[in-house]
């Protein structure tokens, strides 16, 4: 006799959370991904602008001070470009070892789902059986009741 096994539907909804849990940092990864792009533009924008200021007619106009304060803050500007690029490449490489864990998470969940439903199929099966089997005794026991009159 086959009795139900709660613990095939806790498998399965624990094989479920954890593949959620690794879909939100999978957004949160991709969200900083795009963030960290979004300033990697933006530093280079302005490292164009600034490089453009210094190239233009103006630049013999301004006093050595300024030359110099612009270069230092173009050599700031480079430096975090380099560092965003650095974490840019972390976080693809974060995303790519998350996305390889949502898919292994995701072959378990799809494996206890299907035990639990197997064991949900089974217990039907056996229920159906033993309903079937006192139908039976049933309709022999009037049957013979019947006859016995």
């Amino acid at each position: 006799m086959i009795n139900e096994r709660n613990c095939w539907t806790v498998l399965a909804q624990k094989a479920q959370d954890e593949t959620n849990l690794i879909q939100a940092e999978l957004s949160q990864t991709l969200a900083r991904l795009e963030s960290l792009n979004a300033s990697k533009s933006r530093l280079a924008k302005l490292y164009d602008d600034y490089r453009q200021q210094e190239n233009s007619a103006n630049h013999s106009l301004q006093g050595m001070r300024e030359v110099m304060n612009q270069r230092q803050f173009m050599s700031q500007l480079l430096t975090l470009m380099q560092r965003v690029a650095n974490d840019v490449v972390h976080a693809e490489t974060t995303l790519s070892e998350t996305r390889q864990r949502l898919m292994a998470a995701e072959r378990e969940r799809l494996k206890m789902q299907k035990l639990a439903d197997q064991n949900a199929s089974a217990i039907l099966t056996q229920t159906e059986k033993r309903d079937q089997q006192k139908m039976d005794e049933l309709g022999v026991m009037q049957f013979n009741l019947k006859s016995g009159s």
